[in-house]
């Protein structure tokens, strides 16, 4: 009887100082280019992201599946690979409602499958809310089905998630592009844009999240900016305004057969009839809104990381800020993403969370968007699905100097694989173009057919990742 009275005590004991789960914060921000003074570029100003860096672990060779937002984010929340467009999202969500055991739980529904309140404000999946219709607000068409206990977005002025999404200040919505300017630097606090609103709302969220301390949140805020129009308060322009940009890399369109675009999503909005291709002047003032855009990103999550600060989570909260995809400035004449370079695919990724190894430190080992779901799996002691196509990347947050893995990425006409040294890009009409890194050539110089064994070699991994 004494032995039971005493394991009964030392159970009840165990369970009273047993650590809570660890909760997860996602920080998505959209068409985020790694362009922050924590990943070596010293004219931008992101002193909130550059802190959560200095606590965490920066992977300055992260590259996303996709250079386009709902293919990149269908990796992002389903640790796999899959469709290579916007609607890959709703793809899933239709094959579900035709046979839902047919198709593998989300990263936020695995975690609401284990006991987590699953929230999402503003741009996580696609479309701001995460819904479908003509404005992007019909609950009756969820882009994620059985993810989130909560998904929101808060339209404001903005009429709908899709004003916001393409919001200038004051609920200025986009109707005709060609009308509504590129950039805009309007005097006001962060509420006059969308994102003032989407962050609002995600401090709202934790009260509520941590004011049940019975179940750990999963809670995860995207950010608009600096995705198109490039809009922004003008205080955040004032860091730019005498700034000295350096030179764009490349500027040049490339020859040969390559996944080069016109850049349309980005010449459709009003220029006044300037374009930066051929404009030097008018290039650098885009430059310095993307850059104002970036630094009002980094303002907003500096409120959430305060936030999450003042309610006493961040003790227990592993916090992952990822970027969707990259965005080229001019490199190869391109303003955009949807393009299979460098610039398009590599976006800037930071984990952090409280007891870190050598915090601070950034690594170079190639790593892919696909290897975030198994990750916070391991972080937070819950059991990785095997389902999932990414690998977890506990070894580098525990030794910055680990080994990473190839990286691929995909469009419609076009796959890639990055690894250490070399980018291949495989055309469905069997064209091939590699380049070497390790040049100062870079991304500009086809070097496939002085390479033929690298080449077979790395057409073998990337078919057997993406038989996986």
């Amino acid at each position: 009887m004494k032995f039971r009275i005493a394991a009964f005590l030392l159970l009840v004991l165990a369970l009273a100082s047993a650590q809570p789960r660890p909760n997860v914060l996602l920080l998505c921000i959209d068409d985020l280019r790694p362009e922050l003074k924590c990943f070596g570029v010293d004219y931008i100003h992101s002193p909130n992201i550059d802190k959560l860096a200095s606590t965490g672990r920066s992977f300055r060779r992260h590259y996303v599946q996709a250079p386009t937002c709902g293919a990149s984010r269908f990796a992002l929340l389903t640790g796999r690979y899959g469709g290579a467009s916007n609607n890959a999202l709703f793809d899933r969500a239709k094959a579900i409602a035709a046979k839902p055991d047919s198709v593998p739980p989300s990263m936020p529904a695995w975690f609401r499958q284990h006991g987590y309140t699953t929230v999402s404000v503003g741009k996580v999946s696609h479309h701001p809310g995460g819904r479908g219709g003509p404005d992007w607000d019909d609950a009756a068409q969820p882009e994620m089905p059985h993810s989130w206990d909560r998904h929101l977005l808060p339209a404001g002025k903005w009429q709908h998630p899709r004003g916001a999404m393409h919001g200038l200040a004051h609920g200025e919505i986009r109707v005709n592009p060609s009308k509504m300017d590129l950039f805009q630097s309007a005097p006001g606090e962060d509420s006059i844009y969308p994102d003032g609103l989407i962050v609002n709302e995600a401090l709202e969220q934790l009260d509520q999240l941590t004011s049940d301390s019975s179940k750990p949140f999963f809670l995860a805020v995207g950010i608009i900016r600096p995705h198109l129009p490039f809009g922004a308060p003008a205080r955040y322009m004032e860091h730019y305004r005498d700034a000295q940009l350096p030179e764009t890399p490349h500027p040049k369109k490339p020859e040969g057969k390559t996944t080069w675009h016109g850049s349309g999503e980005f010449m459709r909005y009003n220029r006044w009839n300037r374009n930066p291709n051929d404009d030097p002047a008018f290039a650098i003032e885009v430059r310095k809104h993307y850059a104002a855009c970036v630094s009002y990103a980094d303002a907003l999550v500096g409120r959430v990381l305060a936030k999450l600060k003042a309610v006493g989570a961040d003790r227990n909260t592993v916090v992952v800020l990822w970027g969707d995809h990259g965005w080229h400035l001019g490199e190869h004449a391109i303003w955009g993403k949807h393009a299979l370079f460098e610039e398009s695919l590599r976006s800037p990724l930071i984990v952090s969370y409280p007891g870190i190894a050598s915090p601070g430190g950034f690594t170079k080992s190639v790593v892919e968007t696909v290897d975030v779901f198994p990750t916070l799996c391991d972080l937070v002691q819950l059991p990785k699905p095997a389902f999932v196509q990414g690998v977890s990347l506990l070894p580098i947050l525990k030794d910055a100097h680990a080994s990473g893995h190839p990286a691929i990425a995909y469009q419609s006409k076009a796959r890639t694989i990055r690894d250490e040294t070399h980018r291949l890009i495989a055309h469905v009409n069997g064209h091939i173009e590699l380049y070497d890194h390790t040049t100062p050539a870079g991304e500009t110089r086809n070097v496939a057919s002085e390479n033929p064994e690298r080449v077979k070699r790395l057409i073998g991994v990337l078919n057997e990742k993406l038989k996986r």
